[in-house]
């Protein structure tokens, strides 16, 4: 891949992380006022906010380790979004069909990251 395309792939990834902050800060605030729902919906809110914030601190990175690891913390906190949006889910706090795209977002988030990590995993060991 260019530079140039690293570049733009890195732009539109800021782009769609931030869109998925901003997705689950609307799927929170659209949740029921129970207990449950509040206490669900901030481990959601904080592990899909920390999505985005360490996508761009990777983005910033001033060496392949510090961007590993910060993609490392993007992959770990994706996949923890999809968990307690399963959570919402099966506890029957939302319904499925009001929150899949949400979750095929985070899967797709998820093995974006994973790729682009193992990727620079395997440029390190190259080197």
């Amino acid at each position: 891949m260019s530079d140039a395309n690293r570049i733009e792939f890195a732009e539109m990834f800021k782009k769609r992380t931030k869109k998925f902050v901003v997705e689950n800060i609307k799927l929170f605030k659209s949740l029921p006022k129970t207990e449950e729902a509040k206490i669900i919906g901030r481990q959601l809110l904080r592990s899909s906010s920390s999505v985005g914030a360490n996508y761009r601190a990777a983005c910033r990175a001033r060496s392949q380790a510090e961007f590993h690891a910060k993609l490392s913390i993007v992959v770990e906190e994706a996949d923890e979004s999809v968990f307690w949006m399963e959570v919402l889910v099966e506890a029957e706090i939302i319904k499925l069909v009001d929150i899949s795209i949400l979750i095929d977002e985070a899967n797709q988030i998820l093995k974006i990251a994973s790729a682009s990590r193992k990727t620079v995993t395997v440029n390190k060991t190259l080197q």
